[in-house]
């Protein structure tokens, strides 16, 4: 298998610090170039110290962290604390990080890499809100066809929204990002909420990241064991959709998950849908294909890659 050089632009976010461990854990597969930081889950600076706490965690402080945009292009940021708790990723306490942030700005740094790098080569992960890419294309056109692919967590086809009966959180707190990314011409792989719902952090798989026996184990554990109590108690399932380290899997094992090339058009306008994926999953629009659309996914084996690799940490 190729090994993928990748960018994470990332708003950690507990599922999105277990996905920043699963690549830092697969040297073989992939290479984290660096991580930049979007406000999303949590305001910036939280979302930075966040990234930081979780290279720290993994012995990877080689990787710089980057922050980028405090606020979405157009509207109001909106938050998820909520979800993740005042620090973004509450539950066990972890010190404040001992390395700082990278200087510049993310959107700098994306442009950056994408230019020194080879023309194809490198695969960008969005992880939340699409504001840092959406910027770097807007202020540098000719990075979008040196980009190898756009790989986002974000959206719903059947699945609807989490956020609005319409819109998946990612995708809603930075609409106009994200249209400017599927405008783009870029190739993308969208993995919506159709997909992530079936990645259920039950009970018996969190317990064998805590049976690991190791401080990135437990820690995963603990995470999870906060972050899937607001969705328990949404859905009535028997645990939280884990949603980030979808995008990852895929690009380490994509036979684990199955979908269709369609048209994803985002709604950015009306006051019911913002935040829209409209999807042509049917191809009834006629419009051309912009992003291959992930929708089955093998969970068990999901599960099982997760705790493999973290276990190596």
């Amino acid at each position: 298998m190729t090994r993928r050089r990748i960018l994470i632009d990332t708003d950690p976010g507990h599922d999105d610090a277990i996905a920043l461990l699963l690549a830092l854990a697969s040297p073989d597969e992939i290479e984290v170039l660096a991580v930049t930081t979007v406000a999303g889950n949590v305001p910036l600076e939280r979302t930075t110290a966040n990234a930081l706490k979780v290279l720290e965690l993994a012995g990877r402080t080689d990787v710089p962290v980057v922050p980028g945009s405090r606020r979405p292009l157009v509207k109001d940021l909106f938050t998820a604390e909520y979800i993740h708790g005042k620090t973004g990723m509450d539950g066990p306490e972890l010190p404040d990080p001992a390395t700082a942030p990278a200087t510049g700005h993310g959107v700098d740094r994306i442009v950056e890499v994408l230019r020194a790098e080879p023309a194809g080569t490198v695969t960008v992960c969005t992880l939340g809100p699409m504001t840092n890419l959406a910027a770097a294309l807007q202020r540098a056109p000719d990075v979008a066809p040196r980009i190898a692919r756009v790989v986002a967590m974000g959206g719903g086809v059947f699945e609807g929204g989490n956020v609005t009966p319409a819109a998946e959180f990612n995708i809603f707190v930075d609409p106009h990002a994200a249209d400017v990314v599927f405008r783009s011409g870029v190739p993308i792989t969208l993995v919506p909420l159709d997909t992530t719902h079936r990645c259920l952090s039950t009970r018996d798989r969190i317990e064998r990241f805590r049976s690991l026996g190791t401080r990135v184990g437990q820690v995963t554990a603990e995470w999870l064991d906060f972050f899937e109590r607001f969705d328990v108690q949404k859905y009535g399932s028997d645990g939280g959709p884990l949603h980030d380290p979808c995008v990852i899997a895929w690009l380490i094992r994509p036979a684990l998950f199955q979908g269709r090339d369609c048209n994803v058009t985002i709604e950015t306008a009306s006051p019911l849908t913002v935040g829209m994926t409209v999807t042509d999953w049917w191809q009834v629009t006629g419009r051309p294909h912009n992003a291959f659309v992930t929708r089955e996914v093998d969970a068990d084996g999901y599960f099982d890659l997760l705790t493999e690799r973290i276990g190596r940490l």
